[in-house]
């Protein structure tokens, strides 16, 4: 298992690939730092300074942001602040281990990468260089379902285990065989968004004006209609979209499941009724989420809704969460509160 130091390292050395439009990458900011005597980043808060101000605005903007004024983007970070660790002394901890067990896999310590959409505005190489990394790390990657890079190709590229996310689309026929193409590509889980059935106000990424730079397209979803692969959600101009289904309920959860042939997740579950009702209807597995806080603003933080879900959960399936983790002892707080996992998207 790589160090934590080993990590960073590598993390430096993906990162001085070129960015996109010629903007210089954190890591080459960080080989500067290192010859004129100030620090390398050393954690993944010094890493999002360096990405503010490495990448593209309108990139930045649209990772960073959240929905409205941003409450729960905020709460998602400060609420772990709020928790405080009880330390017990004189165990012997002369060997660890950080590894878990999920639905079969072994992971080498219970963190995932979270589903992100669009790599390529930040590299060139997009999702496949998020593979390698992930490889590197031996850490899982689950893929978007709105990834810059087909899941062939970014099965292609990765020498670790895939998920994959999964946009219930109108078309239910184009679901299905989505579903089918990540299987084939090896995905050994599904993620479902189930928080998801209209566009989120996203103010921040609004006044950026963000939009799929040219020659990027959301290439799984390549063969839907009504400009499904390119439209931003602010130029779809309704709360409805292309490509998220409003009509999606929990029938709909018990087809995908008819014909899935990995473990299906619901991703984005925060209320306790929600959870119960997961369970009844025969998910695999729960991520609390709240996108990110991406969404719909001040709605709970995931770290104060995880206890409400474990609890109602009971142990019945695994929860998993997301949202606000930036260090190690975010996620033993995320564990000693019922979660089997975490998972890291902005990261």
């Amino acid at each position: 298992m790589p160090t934590r130091r080993e990590i960073f390292q590598a993390l430096a050395a993906v990162a001085a690939l070129p960015l996109r439009d010629g903007a210089q990458a954190a890591g080459s900011q960080a080989g500067a730092n290192q010859g004129s005597g100030t620090p390398a980043p050393v954690n993944l808060f010094d890493y999002e300074e360096l990405a503010r101000k490495r990448l593209p605005a309108m990139a930045y903007e649209y990772i960073a942001g959240g929905a409205g004024d941003e409450v729960t983007l905020h709460d998602n970070r400060s609420r772990f602040d709020g928790i405080r660790l009880k330390p017990r002394v004189l165990r012997d901890v002369s060997t660890l281990d950080t590894s878990t067990t999920l639905f079969g896999q072994r992971l080498a310590y219970p963190i995932v990468l979270a589903p992100t959409a669009y790599h390529k505005i930040t590299h060139p190489e997009g999702e496949t260089a998020t593979a390698r990394g992930a490889g590197a790390a031996h850490a899982t990657m689950c893929v978007s379902s709105f990834a810059t890079t087909s899941i062939e190709d970014v099965a292609k590229a990765a020498t670790g285990p895939l998920w994959f996310q999964l946009y219930v689309q109108s078309d239910r026929g184009f679901t299905k065989a989505l579903v089918q193409r990540a299987e084939a590509a090896g995905c050994r889980a599904l993620l479902v968004t189930v928080d998801t059935p209209v566009s989120g106000v996203r103010n921040r990424e609004v006044r950026a004006g963000f939009r799929l730079p040219p020659g990027l397209e959301r290439e799984n979803l390549k063969g839907l209609a009504g400009g499904a692969t390119t439209l931003s959600h602010a130029e779809e101009g309704s709360i409805y979209s292309a490509i998220f289904d409003p009509k999606l309920t929990w029938a709909g959860i018990e087809w995908i499941r008819s014909f899935a042939k990995v473990p299906v997740l619901l991703k984005g579950i925060l209320s306790p009724e929600d959870a119960a009702l997961a369970v009844q209807h025969g998910a695999d597995g729960i991520v609390v989420s709240n996108h990110g806080a991406r969404n719909l603003d001040t709605v709970p933080a995931t770290i104060t809704a995880l206890p409400l879900v474990a609890a109602a959960v009971g142990g019945r399936i695994p929860v998993l969460m997301d949202g606000g983790i930036r260090r190690g002892t975010d996620v033993v707080k995320a564990l000693a509160l019922g979660a089997r996992a975490v998972l890291i998207g902005r990261p």
